[in-house]
């Protein structure tokens, strides 16, 4: 009996070993995006102490700002940091350029856990607000990569793109980019195939859910649907969320990139100030997601999708008014409802 005893203690053990392993390996799938476009947001030092306090241990912030970095020193949290899209012709111009970037915004810092550079935010030939900065983005990553690998750091480089570079997502193994964005994308592709790097989409459900309300059932962009959307072949997708990430791989392996891996760089949905937005929308997406990174899309079964929800906090400076209420804490550090990571 004492024998079956300490066989059953063992096995149980062996369980909880399990099961924690489990939780921290779905929590290291997950960060969160660090906005700070608003005049009422906490010090970093309480930030970072946030973070740690929620489990949430992967961040990404949009340029190198001096204080959240020096918060971050110690604090193991694994950072995604990006260069300013303004910042771009510079680095590209010429190497001595990255390298001082290098230098300023990373070597500085030894004490913290740089994990991606994004070398610019949806900067796309479609957008008017970030074309001009199209011929930068893969001269500025090479150089960043020049430094970074000259350093003998292994910080991955990318950048970070929004959907709307595909043409076709629809179903998601047609999914391909627009042509008139080829000359742009596939050469950045090229890129990261080549050096083992991920590239970073900016995923939401949301504008797809209000943009096209007359064929998307929200419960689908909520992952509430009982049923999900069969689609021509037999594949049967479950969440809006799954689709796109498909839709964003199957265009990659048209150009060039099989092996390049997605990592959702933003997601999540707004709890006020447009259309479907309320805290408890907010909740069920953000909640379902965390739920479902673990288990892999159709196209990629079984591996777990690096995802960065969007946001930390409501940004009161930014615009329209949807744009300030992403965020999954107030600015008092309170949350906005439950969530654990």
């Amino acid at each position: 009996m004492a024998g079956s005893l300490s066989q059953f203690s063992s096995s149980m053990a062996i369980l909880a070993l399990l099961l924690i392993a489990t939780l921290d390996f779905t929590a290291a799938q997950t960060g969160v995006c660090y906005g700070r476009l608003g005049n009422d947001l906490p010090p970093e030092s309480d930030v970072v102490g946030l973070f740690k306090q929620n489990n949430i241990q992967r961040m990404r912030i949009y340029n190198p700002d001096p204080a959240a970095l020096q918060a971050l020193g110690g604090s193991n949290i694994e950072l995604t940091v990006g260069v300013a899209n303004e910042d771009l012709p510079s680095i590209a111009a010429s190497q001595s350029n990255a390298d001082t970037w290098v230098q300023t915004n990373i070597k500085s810092y030894p004490g913290v856990k740089f994990k991606y550079i994004a070398v610019g935010n949806e900067i796309s030939p479609l957008r008017g607000e970030s074309s001009q900065y199209v011929q930068y983005v893969l001269p500025a990553m090479q150089n960043i990569h020049n430094s970074i690998s000259s350093a003998g750091l292994g910080i991955r480089v990318s950048t970070a793109v929004d959907m709307g570079l595909l043409g076709t997502s629809y179903p998601p193994d047609a999914g391909a980019f627009r042509s008139d964005v080829a000359s742009y994308i596939n050469p950045v592709v090229g890129f990261l195939a080549k050096t083992g790097a991920p590239l970073l989409a900016n995923v939401y459900p949301y504008f797809a859910y209000v943009g096209n309300k007359a064929q998307i059932d929200i419960s689908y962009a909520l992952f509430t649907s009982s049923s999900g959307v069969p689609m021509p072949g037999g594949v049967t997708y479950q969440n809006l969320f799954y689709a796109m990430v498909d839709a964003m791989y199957a265009a990659l392996e048209k150009s060039g990139g099989s092996n390049v891996e997605v990592v959702v760089s933003e997601t999540g949905w707004p709890s006020a100030g447009g259309d479907s937005t309320s805290v408890d929308n907010a909740r069920v997406y953000n909640t379902n997601l965390l739920q479902r990174l673990q288990s892999g899309t159709p196209k990629r079964p079984g591996k777990a999708i690096e995802t960065y929800i969007f946001a930390m906090f409501d940004e009161n400076q930014k615009s329209p008014e949807y744009e300030k209420n992403w965020g999954i804490f107030h600015p008092n550090k309170e949350l906005k409802y439950p969530i654990k990571f």
